[in-house]
């Protein structure tokens, strides 16, 4: 177990503005995530800054000068801060966006960011963590160096600045249009193509970039407002020195504007970014923040995200109310609207569209989210969820299939399978509104058929497995190919396409084809049929190069959603795959190298990383679901917790809080798209899910701790209930599901999971 390290209280509550309604807003610590304890340890990769639900801007600030790792762009651990820039990944593995980056300053101009923790460096500050707070929409921070305050706060489209200088000095914000990732990261580089900033007049600026990265072409505009006049400028691109020009193009461009702050008066910035233009950049920062006061945004912003925690009402400890609510924040962080407040948005082929429902959503972190987040949208952001689809469907319009990981509205073709499909299927299979099913059908389909990137079906066909010679990472895009397929059956046999339901289900079995019972694990073979030797099940494999994605053969082992009981009968039926199991979660020999993504170990169970999340609720179909309740409850008692370095792992754009919040409750989606929960070891008193259909779905726990970690007895509407897991259509009908917990496990209960 991580030794917490508790974030102090202001830090946490932040400052002294006003919540309202049901005040959820102050259990949320947006420091959750944003550090590791040490550098063996692998941090959340959560940002702390200003931002609003699914929001465009993500104002934050970033600690490093070429931000790579965390993939925010901030870690807990650094002592310099580097600027506020207004876009940032939550949670993510790979680092990009960071745009417009705007840092207050006194004194000497500089205009290069230095040399970063060195003091006196460019035009970097210390910071210390006692002068610094955060809650939802709100981040404020005192700069040493400059012995300025910075406020920030967040619209969906722009960022908000308030700059508090020290009396007698004159104040300098510095622009810098170059802050990006600055090293190679596998096959691409941040590198920007061309840049612009423009001076309007004396209290305005806009300008863009053009930036390639992990989104291969990147367009941002922004249009800022001062609330002082701008004495005098400097741009600089490169090694050229510009005074007072009106506009300067580039590719290594900054700029500084100077402003009379001697009378100590708060100085307010205003920037609307835009994918599309400067004009559209303009017309969202007037629409959302026409006037100056900074209050009232940040008052808006809490009631957004306090309209959005209400969908869900829990008791439990301080702990577990920070670290649920903190994990809504985080799922509800992203995906990210990207379309502007007239609807105009950048389609994937660089054409631009306008949205007639004001919304193109992006960061689809597929790989990860469609295990539990998208569920999660299902059942508390139905509306958005349909927009999350529809927004899927876009790319199937100019790719010809769905997204693998998104950005920007852009493929960058990171991770395996293609889980747009399950987070759709899903979403159609429940009913959720919004999406019609046979253009859905038609996109998950042609998705599973029309060979792309990292999905070679000719190949899938002609041989009904993946060979490792014809496509790296063989074994688990077999494994996760096979669950895919089985979606697309599942949604063929719902529109009455028997042939097609045929077909994929036949495919969905491909999985049996990588099975090698000599050894009990899946494995890598080639194309001629033989097995790849030498063979360890301990050994990890990255995103190439290997049969394993991010894992080993221990971990990928349990990969069958489908068709677990199919699983259980390839390893010769339930007692051996309960030894296996157990073999699972025990067995701590980990000499083989291990993937930098691999953390949070129970054994071989590593909770850092999404291959292992589902394994926990294995049990439930052995007939042994007290093991079960033992490995989940530990998992939520132990890797997690209410500190900086509150998650095991990466937390993936909301999948590790979605797999916390689902398994608080007591249940979770081993198969995130047939619409059944299984039951797991609920440790919150009660939680009520407030559905969009008016009705509620209540979850009440007795006699729950950390040692009253097995189940006695359930209740589902008040009839004693001994099924392992519910549906979908038993919460979406309301109702109250009741646990009655102890210190000893019940084996009577739950043994037949149907």
């Amino acid at each position: 177990m991580k030794k917490k390290f508790i974030v102090p209280i202001a830090a946490f509550i932040g400052s002294s503005l006003s919540l309202q309604a049901q005040n959820l807003v102050q259990y949320v610590n947006p420091f959750i995530g944003t550090g590791a304890v040490d550098a063996s340890s692998l941090s959340g990769s959560n940002f702390p800054g200003a931002t609003v639900p699914f929001g465009f801007v993500q104002l934050s600030p970033d600690t490093q000068i070429g931000p790579d790792d965390p993939a925010s762009g901030y870690d807990y651990n650094d002592k310099t801060i580097i600027g506020f820039s207004h876009t940032h990944l939550s949670g993510t593995g790979v680092s990009d966006l960071f745009d417009v980056l705007l840092m207050p300053t006194t004194g000497e101009i500089k205009t290069v960011p230095g040399d970063a923790g060195k003091p006196g460096s460019g035009y970097q500050s210390a910071f210390l963590h006692k002068d610094e707070s955060a809650k939802p929409g709100y981040y404020q921070v005192k700069l040493q160096d400059y012995n300025i305050n910075v406020e920030l706060t967040a619209t969906a489209h722009a960022g908000f600045h308030r700059y508090t200088f020290p009396q007698g000095n004159e104040g300098h914000v510095i622009l810098d249009m170059n802050h990006s990732l600055n090293k190679k990261r596998g096959y691409w580089q941040c590198k920007i193509i061309d840049a612009q900033i423009r001076q309007i007049d004396n209290k305005t600026i806009e300008g863009y970039r053009i930036i390639t990265g992990w989104a291969q072409l990147r367009k941002v505009y922004f249009y800022a407002q001062f609330s002082k006049p701008i004495l005098s400028n400097e741009m600089v691109d490169g090694g050229r020195v510009y005074q007072n020009n009106s506009i300067v193009n580039g590719t290594n461009l900054r700029a500084a504007f100077n402003f009379d702050t001697k009378d100590g008066s708060p100085l307010l910035v205003k920037v609307g970014l835009s994918e599309v233009s400067a004009e559209n950049a303009k017309e969202n920062l007037q629409t959302e923040i026409p006037g100056w006061d900074f209050e009232k945004v940040v008052s808006d912003a809490q009631s957004q995200w306090e309209k959005e925690l209400d969908k869900i009402s829990i008791d439990g400890t301080l702990e577990q109310k920070q670290i649920f609510y903190t994990g809504l924040y985080h799922a509800f962080t992203q995906p990210n609207n990207l379309a502007d407040v007239n609807g105009d948005y950048m389609a994937s082929d660089y054409t631009i569209h306008k949205a007639a429902d004001k919304t193109n959503y992006s960061t689809f972190s597929l790989w990860d989210t469609y295990r539990a987040a998208h569920p999660l949208y299902t059942l508390i952001e139905p509306d958005k969820d349909a927009g999350f689809v529809r927004s899927m469907m876009r790319q199937y319009e100019t790719y010809g299939y769905l997204p693998i990981w998104q950005l920007w509205g852009e493929e960058n073709y990171c991770m395996i399978g293609n889980h747009a499909i399950p987070a759709i299927v899903d979403a159609v299979l429940k009913g959720i509104p919004g999406i019609d099913i046979n253009e859905a059908y038609a996109a998950v389909k042609a998705s599973s058929t029309v060979s792309h990137q990292g999905s070679p079906f000719n190949v899938w066909d002609k041989y009904h497995y993946m060979p490792e010679d014809k496509q790296s990472q063989s074994v688990s895009i077999t494994l996760e190919m096979s669950f895919d397929d089985w979606c697309v059956a599942q949604l063929a046999k719902k529109l009455g396409k028997t042939d097609d339901y045929n077909y994929f289900m036949q495919r969905s079995q491909n999985y049996k084809n990588v099975y090698d019972a000599s050894t009990g694990f899946f494995r890598g073979k080639n194309s001629d049929g033989k097995w790849i030797t030498p063979f360890n099940p301990l050994s990890y494999g990255g995103n190439g190069g290997y049969p394993y994605t991010e894992a080993n053969a221990w971990q990928y082992l349990w990969y069958v959603p489908q068709d677990v009981d199919g699983m259980i009968n390839l390893f010769g039926g339930k007692e051996k795959f309960i030894a296996k199991l157990d073999s699972f979660f025990t067995l701590k020999d980990t000499s083989a190298e291990k993937n930098g993504n691999a953390s949070g170990f129970i054994g071989q169970y590593a909770h850092g990383n999404e291959p292992s999340h589902h394994i926990t609720y294995l049990y439930n179909y052995a007939g042994q679901p007290w093991k079960t309740q033992y490995y989940v409850s530990q998992v939520l008692n132990t890797l997690y917790n209410n500190s900086f370095s509150g998650y095991s792992g990466n937390e993936d754009c909301g999948q590790m809080s979605s797999w916390y919040i689902f398994s608080a409750m007591g249940f979770y989606p081993v198969n995130p798209a047939d619409g059944i929960y299984d039951i797991g070891s609920p440790v919150l008193k009660n939680a009520v899910i407030h559905l969009e259909n008016g009705k509620t779905f209540t979850v009440t726990t007795k006699n729950v701790s950390p040692e009253n970690r097995y189940i006695q007895s359930v209740k589902l509407n008040g009839e004693k209930y001994n099924k392992t897991y519910i549906t979908h259509s038993d919460i979406e009908n309301g109702g109250t599901l009741d646990f009655v917990m102890g210190a000893k496990p019940n084996k009577k209960w739950g043994v037949n999971k149907k």
